[in-house]
């Protein structure tokens, strides 16, 4: 049986039929908001890269956290901008750095508001790697270390659990690192807060944005020894089979708009929460050519947002998350 018996158009004939046989929303209960989060007082600075995201001091966050909440987001992502750096990233599991500053303050502010802190150490390295460096004379090169940066990440975590986080998102890509800071978390009596693992972070060219907002742009080399491969889709599986079996609570492909055939292969494979990070040059990139009039901003994020929920996120990570909202609320 087919046309005319079949005729798929009957389902699109107006706006209430089409809503009412739609496959995929999004709502503001999926989303979650990065903030990038410095020293000093009175800080709301723009980044360059990303029109409307900020670097706020921490005496401005709260207006960013109210404007978060009045929106009915449930989440926000906090990044740490330190005025410090070392070789080991020692502001990252301060006790008193920004991000543990910063959490605190949310808790205070918006107790049910989520916090999910990003456990890594480029942000706070004067090298800009994610672990530590050491330079191996025999072979002229400087190698990233992973055992002994997995110490680092676990106080990073356990210092950020202390500080009242309620989700540790990993984003640091070594070997092992879900188990080291299960462990390490489970040990410290936080075994109840879980563990947002990039599983499938891939050495991409999409963040540039980001480097320049985080100041975490490597000082030498890149990261391609320990992030993923652009051009590998089953090595994903690999990298999210070895989170699952760590004790990951969800799973992340980032970037999201180039690797949606990952975040399929993921959904069809695991039934853990998958998210999907909507990152800086994506952001970005859209951004500038709405400023350019040539795109429909609006359409075009909402359509993005749709395709990511489509390819199987249940959680989306965007810049775009308070507009989005707005949006949808219009």
């Amino acid at each position: 049986m087919g046309f005319p018996i079949v005729r798929n158009r009957r389902l699109r004939t107006s706006a209430a039929m089409r809503n009412l046989v739609r496959e995929h929303a999004v709502t503001a209960n999926d989303l979650i908001y990065p903030i990038f989060v410095t020293h000093g007082t009175n800080v709301k600075e723009e980044i360059s890269s990303m029109p409307g995201v900020y670097h706020l001091s921490l005496d401005r966050l709260e207006e960013e956290i109210r404007e978060v909440v009045s929106l009915g987001i449930q989440a926000v992502l906090l990044f740490g901008v330190p005025h410090e750096k070392d070789a080991h990233g020692s502001s990252a599991y301060d006790p008193n750095g920004i991000v543990q500053q910063a959490t605190r303050q949310v808790k205070a502010w918006a107790p049910d508001l989520l916090v999910v802190a990003d456990t890594c150490l480029c942000q706070f390295t004067d090298h800009g790697h994610c672990g530590v460096v050491h330079y191996d004379e025999a072979k002229g090169r400087a190698d990233v270390l992973n055992d002994p940066s997995l110490e680092l990440l676990v106080k990073t975590a356990v210092s950020q659990a202390e500080a009242g986080a309620d989700i540790i998102a990993p984003s640091n890509m070594m070997d092992g690192f879900v188990y080291a800071i299960r462990q390490g978390l489970d040990e410290a009596g936080y075994e109840n807060v879980p563990i947002m693992s990039y599983s499938v972070k891939y050495a991409s060219a999409f963040y540039g944005p980001f480097r320049d907002a985080a100041h975490s742009a490597p000082q030498f080399g890149d990261r391609k020894t320990y992030q993923m491969d652009p051009a590998n889709a089953r090595e994903a599986l690999r990298e999210a089979d070895s989170d699952v079996a760590e004790g990951a609570d969800f799973l992340m492909v980032k970037p999201a708009l180039a690797y949606m055939d990952v975040l399929r292969m993921l959904r069809d494979r695991y039934d853990l929460p998958l998210v999907a990070y909507n990152v800086s040059a994506e952001y970005s990139m859209v951004k500038a050519a709405a400023a350019q009039g040539w795109i429909d901003e609006r359409a075009i994020v909402l359509e993005t947002m749709l395709g990511f929920k489509r390819a199987g996120a249940d959680l989306i990570i965007t810049y775009f998350a308070k507009d989005i909202v707005r949006w949808l609320q219009a």
